[in-house]
């Protein structure tokens, strides 16, 4: 994708090289699996890794100490900022269209562990959105994995993709959206539950289609073979593909994120439609 000659973003905070001054997984293992599973794309519902994993993954601190970034590393974290630059503009654009204001979040670039206002939270989380602190935390670590563990395919617009369904879940806050879901959740079963959390989940992919439609046409940024790797990514971590990948079998009544197909057909409803008013996911639990 073309991305270079994006403006700064005030809104970018690159913590990589930075002291943690926390535990972090000391070569993954099995826990650091059942925390991605439970994290992975985690949105809102990652906000906090449970207790008990915590506990069994505090046996190790691994001190850390602050260096100097590398001309990759450099590389890669401008390529994010332009990224989260193309939020801004496209969802500062909806939102105005809308006779509404978007506030811009915050993405946080930083690695093995950090401390959030969601709680503490390590690379295995994956990406996720903290509403408490209306900040995306990202260890582009995470994005190796994908393809190393999951088979995507990779690219920067699988990274694109990515950010952009953690701000989705930023815009899903700022509309309410979020704080309803949780509401309906109240007293329900927990496979009741799940299916409002896979409807806000497939939201997030709607709006990150939306927004690539929309920066396709202030942009043009798109190259070919763009598309591919965000179908590519969006089917690797699918609750269907991740389950059959780690667990070998597929429990659907535990599915809190969508299957590879839902999270593919809703990220490309986003993109061919560019309209916010067809992203109703939670229509098709009623």
């Amino acid at each position: 994708m073309k991305w270079s000659g994006r403006r700064s973003s005030e809104n970018f905070e690159d913590r990589r090289g930075m002291s943690s001054g926390g535990k972090t997984i000391v070569g993954g293992g099995i826990i650091g699996i059942i925390i991605l599973l439970l994290n992975v794309f985690g949105g809102e519902n990652a906000q906090m890794l449970t207790p008990i994993l915590e506990q069994m993954n505090q046996g190790q601190s691994a001190p850390t100490e602050q260096r100097a970034l590398t001309a990759t590393e450099i590389e890669e974290g401008k390529f994010i900022e332009a990224i989260l630059v193309d939020t801004e503009d496209v969802w500062g654009k909806i939102f105005q269209e809308n006779n509404m204001q978007y506030k811009r979040p915050n993405l946080v670039l930083f690695t093995d562990g950090i401390e959030t206002g969601c709680g503490n939270a390590t690379s295995a989380s994956g990406p996720f959105y903290c509403p408490s602190d209306q900040k995306v935390y990202m260890d582009l670590a995470f994005f190796e994995e994908l393809k190393t563990r999951f088979g995507a395919q990779g690219g920067d617009f699988a990274t694109a993709y990515v950010i952009a369904h953690e701000i989705g879940h930023h815009v899903q806050t700022l509309l309410g959206t979020s704080a309803k879901m949780r509401q309906m959740q109240e007293g329900k079963s927990e496979a009741e539950a799940n299916k409002l959390s896979v409807a806000l989940e497939l939201q997030a992919d709607f709006y990150a289609g939306v927004w690539t439609h929309y920066n396709q046409k202030m942009n043009n940024f798109l190259e070919e073979g763009d598309i591919d790797e965000a179908l590519s990514a969006a089917h690797a971590v699918g609750d269907d593909a991740i389950q059959a990948k780690i667990q070998g079998h597929i429990v659907p009544e535990s599915f809190t994120h969508g299957t590879s197909a839902q999270r593919k057909a809703w990220f490309m409803k986003g993109y061919k439609s560019g309209d916010i008013n067809q992203g109703d996911t939670f229509a098709e639990i009623r």
